[in-house]
This record gives structure tokens, sequence and C-alpha cells, in this order.
């Protein structure tokens, strides 16, 4: 029965995540011809609008692009930390035997992109620190690439993806965290602490409304998210104290998370992407595909994510901690790797939090289209390649 379940929410999961990639897809093309038409002025306006209120103790009055990046994207969060606890408990990740393999592979496919990048940018005081650009695999767009295979590709590299990216996000929240955190205030850390352990204290005693948590979930958001860490990680927070269970009864957490994951994929992220994606292109920009920071990241997310997952995968089977997946080959992680240099959402977000640098960001944005787009259409036709030969 647990499998049947288990099988149930992953198919639920791949369906939403898949379909978001294709309307993610739609929301970056149409940015973009909006950012480099006569309308782009009166969308830059439209992002910049200030909303909320203020007074002597309470802030909360932001641009409509900040409450974005800061407000909705913390509901993404959310539903990834939701989905992490859910695998850790009842998923691909419940086992040591399952779990090796998309942990070891997610974390080589996050170091060799970081090492690459920091290769190309040695020395380089303005763009050193966007090391954790090409580190992250998007869900939505990978997912949505393998997806659109079919058959072609056994089932097992789906899941196998699906597990990888979910500890890649994992990895990319402490990244986040611990190194794109600054000016931190300790007062408002006590605060989002003292929330944190009161939910955990609800999930011990066995309160199960979802309201008891999402509530002080919002308390949190607002101290963390002027404690100098990224408010986005409230959202995972409140994730890893919602109770689950490893039976067929369905959960709070899987409540939630059945409850957030149309609405993440089908609205949030389309609208962080056409808001972070509307890029103006200029003859300068080119030039910033060819620095060390576009090649950094060009580089780190095509050859540094599929060398990075292969090699560890390797060195996690012949040392016997796992096995390749059901009906797939080393020719499949290889595909697998290609698929996982489609950055996007995760790389952008840590773009914007990398450089102070307006023209910075922009470039390092455009250098994660180029290096996801590349990534992920070598990806889909190298595995399309596969399934000719086998056929």
């Amino acid at each position: 029965m647990n499998k049947r379940i288990n099988l149930r929410s992953f198919k639920q999961f791949l369906a939403s995540s898949t379909g978001g990639g294709i309307i993610l897809f739609i929301c970056v093309i149409l940015a973009l011809l909006i950012a480099n038409s006569p309308m782009a002025e009166g969308l830059n306006s439209l992002l910049s609008t200030q909303i909320g209120f203020e007074n002597e103790s309470i802030q909360l009055n932001y641009s409509i692009k900040q409450w974005i990046d800061d407000g909705l994207m913390a509901i993404f969060f959310l539903l990834v930390g939701l989905e992490i606890k859910r695998e850790l408990v009842e998923g691909e990740l419940s086992s040591p035997r399952q779990a090796a393999l998309p942990i070891f592979a997610a974390f080589g496919g996050a170091i060799l992109p970081a090492l690459i990048y920091i290769a190309f940018n040695f020395n380089q005081p303005l763009t050193q620190h966007g090391w954790g650009i090409p580190m992250a695999t998007d869900i939505a767009f990978a997912l949505a690439v393998i997806s659109m295979l079919g058959k072609k590709a056994p089932a097992s590299l789906k899941i196998f993806l699906a597990a990888l990216a979910i500890v890649d996000d994992l990895l990319a929240i402490l990244v986040i965290a611990i190194f794109y955190s600054s000016d931190l205030h300790f007062s408002y850390l006590l605060y989002a602490g003292g929330i944190f352990m009161l939910l955990l204290i609800f999930n011990k005693i066995g309160v199960k409304n979802l309201l008891a948590y999402i509530i002080p979930g919002l308390f949190m958001w607002y101290f963390i998210h002027h404690s100098g860490i990224h408010a986005t990680i409230a959202g995972v927070l409140v994730a890893m104290t919602l109770p689950t269970t490893d039976d067929d009864k369905e959960s709070a957490l899987e409540k939630l998370e059945h409850l957030l994951a149309k609405p993440v994929n089908f609205i949030i992220i389309p609208i962080f992407a056409f808001a972070n994606t509307a890029i103006t292109l200029h003859g300068e920009m080119v030039g910033g595909l060819t620095s060390t920071m576009g090649l950094g990241i060009i580089v780190g997310l095509i050859v540094g994510k599929s060398l990075g997952i292969l090699g560890t995968s390797w060195i996690c089977i012949k040392s016997g901690l796992s096995r390749l997946p059901e009906g797939a080959g080393w020719k499949h992680l290889f595909g697998v790797g290609l698929l996982g240099g489609i950055g996007f959402t995760m790389s952008i977000f840590v773009a914007m939090l990398s450089f102070d640098d307006p023209i910075l960001v922009e470039e390092a944005k455009l250098a994660v289209l180029i290096g996801s787009l590349v990534s992920g259409s070598l990806g889909y036709f190298y595995l399309s390649g596969l399934a000719m030969k086998k056929d």
C-alpha cells in the first residue's frame, strides 16, 4: 500500500512540475519580448510599485518585485521543504541504499560547478561571490524536459532526477542561508528561533491543524526577513516542523503539499520567472557571456553538472553503496547530468543575492538562461538519441 501511495504522490508531483515547466518557458519568452519592446518601461514601473505599510515598529512596505522575491518565493521554498521531508520519511530518500545515489549525485552536481566557477573567477573581487549560481537544478524545467521524452527514458530515471533535484534544492537552501546572508540581527533570529521551537512542540504533542503552523510561520517569515538571513528560509523551517507519517493516511504535511503543488508550479514560479527574466538585452551583455563570470556559470552548468553527477554516481555505485536505476545505464546517467544543468529558478535567485551591481545581475541571469537552454537541449537530444539506438 505504501508503495502505491508513494507512486501516486510522485505522479502528482511530476504532473504539476512538468505542466508548470511548460508555463515557465512561456513566461520566460514573454518576459524577454516585453523587456525588449516599448512596454519595458511600463513593466519596470509596475514591478517597482510599493505595496504595504510601515510605522515605527513594523516595516512591511516593499515593491511588487520584492514581494515576489521574498514573499511568494517563501511559499515555493515551503513546498520544496515539504517535498524534502516527505522523501526523507517515505520516499526515495527514506532508506540509506535508496538515498545514497541521488544524494551523492546531488553533491557532485553542486560541488563541481562551484569549483569550475571559482577557477574562472579566482582573484576577481567583483564576481567571485557568484560561485553558488551554477550549483542548483530547476525541478520544474528538468522534469518537464525528461517527461517530454515519454517512454524514450526509463521511468526510474525520472524518479532519480526528481530525488536528485530535491536534494539539490536542499543544498542550495543551505548555501543561501550560510553564505548569502549578511548583517545579522540576533534579536530577530531569537524571535524566529522561539517560533520554530513552538512549532516543533506542536509537532511533538500531535497538533495537526495546518493553521497552527502557518500563522506562526508568517511571523517567523517577518522576523527572519529582518534578521539578515533571506526570508525564504522560513518556508523550509515551517515545512520541517509539519507532522507526517509513512502510512497511507494523508498527513498534515501531505495535505499542505497537495494544496500548494499546483499554485506554486502554475502561478508562483512562473510569476517569479516573468519578473526576473525581463532582461533588456544590449550589446554589452553579449560580452558578459564570455567574461569570467559568464563562462563560470555556463561551463559550470553544462560541464560541471553533467560530470559531477556522473562522477559521484560512479563512485557510489562502484563502492557498492547503491546501484544503477532500473533499466538505466551509465549513458543514461550522463544524460540526466546534462538535464541537471538546467539551473534557472534557483540559479537566478542566487544571482540576485550574489551581486550589488545591477548590470552584473542581468548578465548573470542571461548566462543562466543560455547555460540552462544549452544543457537542457543537449540532455533531451542525447537521451532521445540513446532511445533511437536501442530501438
